[in-house]
């Protein structure tokens, strides 16, 4: 029998379209070639002819999209002979860069806000051997302390303001539209940061251009750090949709959130750091934002779980809450072929799950008769 060659990540599978060297030690964990689902049950709910997809980002190493960024970051810092990286986090970053740190064999140091993150996440970062600092402020002033760490000690940042970390989250858009064989109408996404909705576009607009150059002519992100392949592998790019929180949504407000609040901890984010960037992918892809309440993120958490198997964390649902609505408002039109990123796996954030599950445990006897009357009851 023919075998496939072993997959180890997405640097080595998309190296001729990524900045790293031939001789770079790569630092991976077989991030990426995660699944693109496409959902049956809940479209058939709506009333609405669309074709609804979702990127299940969860699956990667760590458990988030971060992985995809963050191979490309500390395999950047490793040849740059960094000796430590530097985050602030609610909770995803700080797992990926404690995991890729340890495989580096580098330290890494996070900053976290006391009491906002959840608790999967910090186990993570924990279990790999991070420096975790609990701040007394929010993700924001976690922000503002790295970048100032940066300059004042030897330490490499790998939040998204790391150039690297976008060009590592496009390959999502190039896995998408590979699978689908063109980019899909509409594209969702939550938004906190914002850089997840920026690299995604890179993406699409460096598999949509037949030019080598495609940085000033389909997008304004890339800066120099692109590795363009030359040739254009689809001709359409979608529009770009980036929900947000309603506690935590500076981009629906037109200014910046002192003190955002949200359920969805990965996306409490009032200060994104691709703010520019994030309006300009409005703009270049006809797009829009829009907002979600906890409650509406909640119940499409629930709902994707219940209806289809898949088990993301409240962040991630934010795509999917603000995708129904839209469909079901006629914002997105029927016809329509729509992607919905989820971030994250459900269980970064158990106690938010367990909190809401319609269906608590029963306790019973050990024995067949009322193991079965418990049954033959919820069958009723």
């Amino acid at each position: 029998m023919p075998f496939r060659s072993r997959y180890t990540g997405i640097i080595e599978r998309y190296r001729d379209r990524l900045p790293v060297h031939d001789d770079a030690r790569v630092i991976a964990l077989g991030e990426g070639n995660t699944p693109l689902i496409r959902l049956n049950n809940i479209p058939r709910t709506l009333g609405r002819d669309v074709d609804i997809y979702v990127k299940f980002e969860g699956l990667n190493p760590t458990g988030s999209f971060k992985d995809r960024g963050m191979t490309m970051a500390v395999t950047r810092a490793v040849e740059e002979g960094a000796r430590a990286i530097i985050c602030a986090s609610t909770g995803n970053t700080s797992a990926s860069a404690a995991a890729y740190a340890a495989r580096a064999g580098i330290r890494a140091f996070v900053l976290i806000p006391d009491g906002k993150i959840a608790q999967g996440k910090l186990a993570q970062a924990m279990m790999h051997g991070a420096t975790v600092l609990q701040i007394k402020g929010n993700f924001d002033d976690g922000m503002r302390l790295v970048k100032e760490m940066a300059q004042a000690a030897p330490v490499t940042i790998v939040n998204s303001v790391n150039p690297y970390r976008l060009q590592g989250q496009k390959t999502a858009a190039f896995e998408i539209v590979e699978e689908l064989g063109r980019a899909p109408d509409y594209h969702c996404l939550p938004v906190g940061n914002a850089g997840n909705i920026t690299a995604h576009w890179i993406g699409y607009c460096e598999y949509s251009s037949a030019s080598g150059d495609h940085v000033t002519e389909a997008c304004s992100f890339c800066k120099g750090h692109c590795m363009y392949a030359g040739g254009a592998v689809v001709g359409n790019r979608p529009k770009m949709l980036g929900y947000q929180a309603s506690g935590s949504a500076p981009f629906m407000r037109g200014h910046m959130v002192d003190n955002p609040e949200t359920v969805a901890t990965a996306i409490r984010i009032g200060h994104p750091q691709s703010w520019d960037y994030a309006w300009k992918v409005k703009e270049e892809s006809g797009g829009w934002f829009d907002e979600c309440s906890d409650e509406e993120i909640l119940a499409a958490q629930k709902l994707l779980a219940e209806r289809e198997g898949v088990f993301c964390e409240p962040a991630s649902a934010a795509s999917l809450a603000g995708a129904l609505r839209d469909v079901k408002n006629g914002r997105i039109p029927e016809g329509s072929s729509i992607v919905c990123t989820l971030t994250g796996q459900g269980l970064k954030d158990p106690e938010t799950a367990i909190r809401q599950g319609s269906r608590p445990p029963l306790t019973v006897e050990a024995d067949l008769d009322a193991v079965k009357r418990a049954i033959l009851d919820q069958l009723d």
